[in-house]
Parts: structure tokens; sequence; C-alpha cells
């Protein structure tokens, strides 16, 4: 893998908050996504028209040892601002001072991540394990807001279980330690990524008093018109989208495109899909270098190649190939004798 560090001469932070710190902005951004939300993927989104961008979450046991994995994905491009650098542990000592080295790459803020519901995550009491321990969350955070000048981020769940739902008030401990902005994935723990993301814990948290910072929604967030839904009936001041975005970048442009003018644009055609799939294949190369950015990769063919007939045989013919010029020729010739025209066209 090849390893990036910042240009500080490139890279000041603007003036203005990135919009997820505005109340009431409507912004529409690119959820962290560990092995996905990358620095070529999260450029893409931004010119795209996500309004705010994420790195993949960083451990910050990773980020004090100096290791050159946590150095690569601190690091971005200028074009992806605002961007936050997303940390995640379960020693304060740690998450001070993986604050401290973050803030030194110069992104717009710094997010914590309080709801990874991963068991290696949860056995570290990082992540969503923080969720049993709010003690441990409130020192945690207050321990990253005093080691950075820059504005402070949560990302968490509704609650470690059914019967642990507590999220209006760790909200306010939040906002009292120093939070400038919460994202909840409206599923709890226990509940992982099944189940049905509950919405109406949205509009209890817009509603709960003395609650300022705004609010960012994630979970089953899939389609423009979710997110016209979730801003005007819960009243949530952004959204965050991830697992939509994958393979479908054009998400954000459509629901720009929703919110502003209330039709959703054409679908790309194929050949616009596989063009940008070999533009990001080939981005990921020049970052990660061949292999890695390969691998990369294999996440995004599936929705890229959704709704076509035979997609399935061209995502495993792309699966099985090891070298950029082949998945190159691939994408702008070989797809011919294999994808057919969409199902529903």
């Amino acid at each position: 893998m090849t390893e990036h560090f910042p240009e500080k001469s490139t890279m000041a932070a603007p003036d203005l908050l990135p919009p997820v710190f505005r109340p009431g902005s409507r912004s529409v951004v690119l959820a962290p996504m560990e092995d996905v939300s990358d620095s070529p993927f999260r450029q893409m989104c931004r010119q795209l028209g996500a309004d705010v961008v994420y790195t993949e979450f960083i451990s910050s046991e990773s980020i004090i040892r100096d290791t050159g994995a946590s150095k690569n994905k601190m690091f971005f491009d200028p074009a992806e601002r605002p961007v936050g650098i997303q940390i995640f542990g379960g020693r304060e000592e740690a998450m001070h001072e993986a604050a401290r080295i973050a803030t030194s790459f110069n992104p717009d803020f710094i997010d914590i991540n309080f709801g990874c519901p991963v068991k290696k995550i949860v056995k570290k009491n990082a992540g969503s394990a923080c969720l049993r321990d709010l003690g441990l969350m409130e020192r945690m955070t207050r321990s990253v807001v005093e080691a950075t000048p820059l504005p402070v981020s949560v990302k968490t769940r509704l609650g470690w279980d059914e019967d642990s739902i507590r999220i209006s008030e760790v909200a306010l401990m939040l906002q009292e330690a120093g939070v400038k902005a919460l994202t909840v994935h409206a599923r709890t723990r226990s509940q992982g990524y099944k189940g049905t993301a509950d919405w109406s814990y949205f509009s209890l948290l817009k509603s709960t008093p003395g609650l300022t910072i705004p609010i960012i929604a994630n979970g089953d967030i899939t389609h423009p018109e979710h997110v016209r839904y979730l801003f005007e009936e819960t009243g949530v001041d952004s959204v965050m989208i991830g697992r939509a975005a994958i393979g479908n970048p054009w998400i954000f442009r459509d629901c720009r495109h929703y919110l502003e003018h209330g039709v959703i644009p054409p679908e790309p055609t194929l050949h616009e899909r596989l063009e940008r799939c070999a533009h990001q294949l080939q981005a990921s190369v020049d970052y990660h270098g061949e292999r890695h950015g390969i691998i990369m990769m294999k996440k995004h063919y599936g929705n890229y190649l959704k709704g076509y007939r035979n997609a399935k045989h061209f995502r495993l013919a792309l699966m099985e190939l090891e070298r950029l010029d082949d998945l190159l020729y691939m994408l702008e010739y070989g797809y011919k004798e294999i994808l057919e025209e969409p199902v529903h066209g």
C-alpha cells in the first residue's frame, strides 16, 4: 500500500463550520464505512453531491502507535472537504492522543464512533460497547473535545438493546460534554444491521427539551423520498447515507435534485455506470496500488450492475480478474458479451 501524508500548505481548514454542524442545513452526507469510504470513493461522492464525507473509522490505538495504515486512512484530498476523521477506541488516554494526532492532519472536524456493533470492536470497549457504560462514553467524549480545537461530532445507536434505549439522555449528555452534532443510527447494537431502523426516535430527539445540537439521521435511508420524509416529518437537520451509496454514488445527486425540484433524475445508463466504475477502479489503484486497489473495488461491482440481466455472471468475471488492464478492458468492451438490457426498462 502506498503511504500518504497531509500536505499542510494545501489543506487549511475553512472558516465556516461544515453543514452538519449547522442547524437546519438539510445536508446529505456519506457515512463512514470500513473498507468502503476510502479517499477515491469520497471524492466521487463529493463530485456527485455529497455535502460532507467521513473517513473510514480508525483505531485510536493504531493512531498512537503511528502505523502506516492509520496514516493512510487519515489522509484526504482537498477536493473532499468538508471531511471529518472518525476515530474509535476504549481508553480515554488513547482517544485524547488520537484526536490530537488526527487534528494535525487538518480535517474539518473529528467524529467519534460509538455505534459500531462488530463483536471484535465491542470486546475492546469501543464502538457501541460504550452504550453499556455511559460514564465511559462521557469521559472519552470529553477527552476528545479537550484534545482538539476542531468541532467534534459523535455517531452512535439508539441503545445497547431494546430495553436500554436512552437516546435523549445520551444526546443531552454528549451535548453537555461539548459535542456539536450527533448522528444516530436508528437501530440498537443487538439488532446489528437486521430488522428495520426506527425513525420515530428522530422526532423524539428533535423534540427533546434542551437539546439544540443538530441531529443527523442514519439507517435504511436508500431513496430520495426517504430523505425528504426525514426532513419534513421528523425535523432532522441532516441525513447520512451508507450502504445505499456503495456502487451508486448518484444517490447524492438524486437526493439533492429531488429536494430542490421534486423529481428524481433518470437513472444512469449502462455506459455511464461502467464508465464511472472504471474511473473509480483506476483511482483506487492509483491510491492503494494495484492489488489492494482492486480488492477495495469488489464491494462496489454488484450495485454498479444492479438491474441488468446476467449482472451476476459479469460481476463474478470481474471478481476473478487480478490485473487492472484486464478489468478496464472488461468494463469498456467485455461487458457486451455478457450483460443484457435492464430487467425493468
